[in-house]
């Protein structure tokens, strides 16, 4: 009994030594912080987060190979406690969430009847699917099916309709679409993304500059959802209440159902969109990106300039704005009169971009008081150039000289700062562009009594918008057509008194295809005036370049006076100099240069942040989806376009009252009922036709039975 026990209580302590040996031999430490982080996590072990679990997801999180939001489930909570164990700033971290990129589903019309198994995946294997779009959805829910936290529901049009609120960002939809419908972004994501050849986009998306989701928004706006509107618009343009004013609406060229009838008012819908927000008396929130450190200078606070301001300030950089005039704003501000765009208007908006944070320093002329080499000294990452055209083109002719001869810009710019110009009765301006058209409609809010338009073509080929020329004929311009300025005459004093010009006809085509002004010889005529601004065209004023060149490197530039850019990334030949707007291409629309701000945005952005600057291949740039244009659209039953509100002649033409007034919410709601939700090659035709279709198809049923 004795000798067992003995033996007994031996072999245990042969076996502890063994054990304790092996613990330390064979010992697998466990990082405690991998349980710390893991009681952070919401325990759903649900997967959402590429892991197996939420065990697999907190090693990830202490290895370093994933971030303390990785749990989709628990959300910031989630994020800041696991940031605490690991002691990191979690910061405010983008969320993901999905998007649907296809609005066409059930409008499709099918190629073929499908009959197998009723997943997306099984029939895309067949000829891509049933649906006549090939880049379409087809309906069959696989991505409702694959959500585990109910954030998608198959709409009653036969394409998955998200519910954000629902939507953890996970990603399994995404992964799971054949089709590459289900897209899961960040807003920064979205910002960087620019229409591509295998988007799912309308003709008018397409012709937009600035790229925004027209559809999308006026559909929002025919929901009733204002809010939705303007969020949907500032995805891509910061500016909706200038461009709801003064855009010249490319968009409307290409709309469909300006095929069979009025295209749509788009730009009417996005100013009651935009004045919606600034009458409501608060600013919707604009999301911005984690701080990156990194830092930009943005040369030149116009439109373009603005706008690279707005997009890189949301993608998280430091942006500090150099404008050379008083205040920020460049033409919109110089260059567009207040009846047009009021300044109060601009101004609000300009602050909303402001508020994001971006710093702006006036009276800072580039080449002047700083430049490339000052600006790398105070630490900037990367430059934007957004200089804007503000030289005036030169008539070259006799008398351009003499007191009462101005040129457009100068003579807008000036009155638009609130100087005092002495103007007469008459006064001539020369030029067909919509510089012409603002120096001629101020000057009769000056009081002049008779205005003049010498153009030396005829009223069809003059570049100015339509509405525009029309607005000036109502308020009492008089427009003298194939007139060529000779010469600027003047009194003994050197004041303006005569403007002569010749009298042209039309001749043979030049190279822009329209008939070229041949002079008739013996017709010199003279019109009597006071004052003649000559508003033939303007360029970039680039002497700066000439102190680039001694400090760093030359800068390239073209025959036109603009900086040579790489069209598809806006790089010019200096790595760390960027150009967009008027600086690049010249004078053009206000929304171009908006288009322009985004893109130097997203390549600026890949600079700074060591990624390669280049642009997606696919990218459409000015290019148009050949599938997408149409000959015909049936269905479309005509309805009028909303007119556009606007001051009567009486009450405008003694004042600087804005003339073009806001749509009403009705008619508001009516314009956005004329738009067809047109998606890449889908459409909805009118209820009307719809419904006369129905009726139809019921009666010949009715007759075959």
């Amino acid at each position: 009994m004795v000798e067992g026990t003995f033996f007994m209580l031996g072999l245990g302590a042969i076996c502890g030594i063994v054990l304790g040996a092996a613990s330390r031999i064979f010992y697998v430490w466990e990082d405690p912080r991998i349980a710390q982080v893991e009681a952070t996590f919401a325990g759903a072990n649900c997967g959402g987060c590429g892991y197996a679990g939420c065990s697999a997801a907190a090693v990830a999180v202490v290895a370093g190979t994933a971030q303390p939001s990785v749990c989709v489930v628990g959300g910031p909570e989630s994020a800041q406690g696991a940031a605490a164990v690991m002691g990191l700033e979690v910061g405010m971290a983008e969320p993901l969430k999905s998007y649907n990129t296809c609005t066409g589903g059930n409008r499709a019309a099918n190629n073929f009847v499908y009959v197998g198994v009723n997943t997306c995946s099984a029939q895309s294997v067949l000829s891509g699917g049933q649906r006549e779009c090939s880049v379409g959805c087809l309906g069959l829910g696989d991505c409702v099916r694959a959500c585990m936290f109910g954030a998608l529901d198959m709409g009653p049009d036969g394409f998955p309709v998200v519910k954000k609120e629902k939507c953890v960002g996970c990603g399994v939809c995404e992964q799971i679409c054949p089709k590459g419908i289900m897209n899961v972004q960040t807003a920064s994501q979205r910002i960087l993304h620019f229409n591509q050849s295998d988007d799912r986009l309308a003709p008018c998306r397409q012709t937009c500059p600035a790229e925004i989701d027209i559809p999308k928004y006026i559909a929002q706006i025919r929901e009733g959802d204002y809010e939705g509107a303007v969020n949907t618009i500032r995805e891509r343009n910061p500016f909706l209440l200038a461009c709801g004013r003064v855009c010249p609406h490319p968009c409307e060229d290409n709309c469909r159902r300006g095929i069979e009838d009025d295209p749509v008012s788009i730009n009417q819908l996005k100013r009651f969109a935009a004045d919606f927000e600034m009458n409501a008396g608060k600013r919707l929130p604009v999301p911005v990106a984690p701080p990156t450190e990194k830092r930009v200078a943005v040369v030149g606070g116009g439109p373009a300039g603005l706008t690279c301001a707005f997009f890189l300030r949301r993608l998280g950089h430091e942006v500090t704005i150099f404008e050379a005039m008083p205040k920020l704003g460049g033409m919109l501000r110089y260059g567009i009169p207040e009846y047009r765009l009021p300044k109060k208007v601009l101004d609000w908006e300009i602050e909303g971009i402001l508020n994001l944070g971006v710093e702006a320093k006036t009276d800072m002329k580039f080449g002047r008081d700083f430049d490339l080499s000052s600006l790398a000294a105070r630490g900037f990452d990367a430059v934007f150039l957004g200089i804007g055209a503000w030289q005036d083109s030169s008539l070259r002719a006799e008398g351009e000289d003499l007191n009462g001869a101005y040129t457009g810009i100068d003579f807008l710019s000036r009155l638009a700062g609130g100087e005092q110009i002495p103007v007469g009765r008459s006064a001539v301006i020369i030029g067909g562009g919509n510089t012409a058209i603002d120096c001629t409609r101020n000057l009769l809010r000056l009081g002049v009594e008779n205005v003049y338009i010498v153009y030396r073509r005829t009223r069809n080929e003059m570049p100015a918008n339509e509405v525009e020329i029309d607005a000036a004929e109502e308020e009492g311009v008089q427009f003298q057509f194939l007139a060529a300025p000779v010469r600027i005459i003047g009194d003994d004093s050197g004041h303006v008194t005569h403007l002569e010009y010749l009298k042209m006809e039309l001749g043979e085509p030049d190279a822009s295809g329209r008939r070229r002004p041949v002079p008739i010889e013996g017709s010199e005529t003279l019109i009597e005036t006071d004052m003649v601004i000559t508003a033939i065209g303007q360029s970039p004023e680039i002497s700066f370049t000439e102190g680039i060149m001694e400090q760093v490197m030359e800068l390239k530039t073209t025959r036109w006076n603009t900086v040579e850019v790489d069209p598809a990334t806006l790089q010019s030949n200096i790595p760390h100099l960027f150009a967009a707007g008027d600086a690049a291409t010249g004078p053009s629309l206000v929304v171009t240069a908006i288009g322009g701000g985004r893109r130097a945005a997203r390549s600026i952005h890949q600079y700074v942040t060591g990624l390669p600057v280049s642009a997606d291949p696919k990218e459409l740039n000015k290019d148009l989806m050949a599938e997408t244009i149409f000959d015909q659209v049936p269905g479309v039953i005509k309805s009028q376009r909303a007119p556009m509100p606007e001051l009567s002649i009486k009450d405008r033409m003694d004042s600087f009252i804005e003339v073009d007034q806001v749509l009403t919410e009705k008619a508001a709601h009516g314009e956005s009922s004329r738009c067809l939700f047109c998606c890449l090659t889908c459409y909805n035709p009118d209820k009307a036709y719809t419904d006369q279709v129905l009726i139809k198809d019921i009666r010949q049923e009715s007759e075959v039975a």
